[in-house]
């Protein structure tokens, strides 16, 4: 295995760990969160707010120790440059999860117009950003094991 498919498995596990544990956080902390109410849009849009850093600081915690890791393990350095394989898989992969989350993101505006709760629109637009950083992680697993 490559090491971009090693840094992309590790990457997806991480991403979906942090994201259980904070909804998992948030879900158990705040019931009251799913009531319609007008401090529900507060609530929600300081959660979506939340993750976002969250999930950056744990993307990078994760990427230093995985490089650590692996230097250790494996004796070899992060390759220093990107070719243009590299660099065409991850425009591939990038438009398939700019595409996920766009779905996502219509799917959120949808269950407004089907006149579903609000705090549905923004548990499908986080969910929507899950999925469309998963599609773009297997995007690249799949490229890198079958090639472009």
């Amino acid at each position: 295995m490559s090491y971009q498919e090693k840094k992309n498995i590790v990457s997806l596990m991480g991403s979906l760990l942090v994201f259980v544990f904070y909804c998992l956080y948030v879900f158990d902390r705040y019931p009251q969160a799913t009531q319609n109410s007008t401090a529900t849009f507060g609530f929600w849009a300081s959660v979506i707010l939340i993750l976002i850093p969250v999930s950056v600081v744990a993307k990078i915690i994760i990427s230093i120790v995985f490089n650590i890791i692996y230097r250790i393990a494996t004796n070899e350095k992060e390759p220093s440059f990107a070719d243009e394989l590299d660099k065409i898989i991850a425009l591939k992969a990038t438009r398939n999860s700019h595409y996920a989350f766009v779905i996502g993101f219509l799917l959120a505006m949808g269950s407004l117009v089907m006149s579903m709760p609000p705090y549905m629109m923004f548990i499908i637009l986080i969910f929507s950003g899950l999925m469309s950083e998963v599609v773009g992680v297997i995007t690249q697993i799949y490229f890198y094991r079958r090639g472009v």
